[in-house]
């Protein structure tokens, strides 16, 4: 009844709403802790010649989203049932690999978390790992302070791009230098653009904007500019937000600071925050970089098991007990590894890389003959064929790039 006298006005601002809701779904979900701990460590290691990847990690990441939200919204299914419904079977596959995907990305963000307790109180990463999943288990089982918790990112979130902001102004990076290495790098290193577009796109992230839409029935032909805009906007941000991390800590490096990328405290984008902030500098920023962790450890968690009804049928309370199982499963996992937090970080949106071809081929086959699938809708052929020419690029990176990603987990 309340759907009859709902006014245009009130729908509209609904709409407006639930692509927002998906656009900050997606966009925090990959501005964590590996996304910052990615581009730091790039960026000690490569220097400017970085922003030639990031240049193409971003031309990357608006291909696959864009497609994967858009033919999403036309199938009006999730990602697993449009695979089973493209080639039976391919559903389970794409599955398997998300919950995997998603597992590796959850030790990561307790390894994050672990890194932020670290940089505000000098615990041990493992110690404070432990007691960031002991806490987003308790999160996730309360509703209220779940809630709570997602409006105090709001304001973390915004405090975090101001730091980074205020950073990138004091460190005085070489602006011009980043700027003709975008177009004409010294060095081009694909482990390094598949790492941070499986940081950005890869596992559960896109899938995760795209599955928020289909909650609020945000589909449709007669939703399909608007899901354009949002998936293009939702990587806009990611990747604005990325290019002045990477300048901040350009700025850094380029003034002779050598930032430790070794051992099992090591965490570059604190010790160059710390280097223009100070200590106190350093402690606020792993607040920050805390919270991201362990909202991303509920959203991973959550997200992943979203992908186990293509096994079967869950209700509300099967999916909150598999995804506390889920968190404790990565905690175990992540107390287990001899490997440094910031490598796990770093490795994660590495394997994750690895992965999205082939959700990314599924799609673009559904995109190019089965419109059966898109109530008849004939989908964008230059959108395919950009598609199509990305999908054989990740493909081929990822195949350069498997030896360096699993080299992270020696670090």
């Amino acid at each position: 009844m309340a759907e009859s006298v709902t006014s245009p006005s009130a729908a509209s601002a609904a709409a407006r709403g639930g692509f927002l809701a998906a656009i900050f779904l997606m966009a925090t979900s990959a501005i964590g802790p590996g996304f910052i701990t990615q581009t730091a460590t790039f960026t000690a290691k490569l220097g400017a010649a970085f922003a030639f990847a990031i240049l193409a990690s971003i031309v990357i990441d608006f291909v696959v989203q864009l497609n994967i939200w858009r033919i999403t919204a036309l199938t009006r299914r999730n990602a697993s049932d449009t695979a089973n419904a493209a080639i039976p079977g391919a559903g389970y596959l794409l599955a398997v690999l998300v919950l995997v995907g998603g597992l590796a990305f959850n030790i990561g963000n307790i390894a994050g978390a672990g890194l932020g307790l670290n940089a505000m109180f000098g615990l041990e990463p493992k110690i404070g790992g432990a007691l960031s999943a002991a806490l987003a288990i308790g999160i996730f089982l309360s509703r209220r302070a779940g809630l709570l918790l997602d409006r105090s990112l709001i304001g973390l979130g915004l405090l975090m791009i101001a730091m980074t902001v205020i950073v990138a102004l004091v460190s005085n990076p070489p602006v011009g230098d980043a700027m003709r290495q975008m177009v004409l790098p010294e060095i081009v290193d694909f482990a390094t653009i598949t790492t941070i577009v499986g940081g950005t796109v890869g596992g559960y992230i896109t899938y995760s904007g795209a599955h928020r839409l289909l909650d609020k029935g945000l589909v449709g032909e007669q939703n399909l500019a608007a899901v354009t805009r949002a998936s293009l906007t939702g990587i806009a941000v990611t990747g604005v937000m990325r290019f002045i991390l990477f300048l901040a800590i350009l700025g850094v490096v380029a003034s002779g600071v050598t930032l430790d990328l070794s051992g099992q405290a090591a965490n570059p984008a604190a010790q160059a925050f710390a280097v223009v902030l100070g200590e106190w500098g350093m402690r606020i920023f792993g607040l920050i970089f805390w919270a991201a962790a362990i909202t991303s450890v509920i959203g991973a968690a959550y997200t992943s098991v979203s992908f186990l009804v293509a096994f079967r049928t869950m209700g509300d309370r099967d999916r909150n007990i598999a995804t506390v199982i889920f968190i404790a499963i990565s905690l175990a996992v992540y107390l287990s590894l001899g490997t440094a937090p910031a490598a796990i970080l770093v490795f994660v949106g590495g394997f994750n890389g690895l992965i999205l071809p082939i959700g990314l081929t599924i799609f673009t086959y559904v995109g190019f003959a089965r419109a059966d699938l898109m109530g008849g809708h004939v989908y964008n052929r230059p959108l395919l064929i950009a598609s199509a020419v990305v999908c054989a690029l990740t493909w081929y990176m990822g195949f350069k790039s498997i030896g360096p990603i699993f080299a992270f987990l020696g670090a």
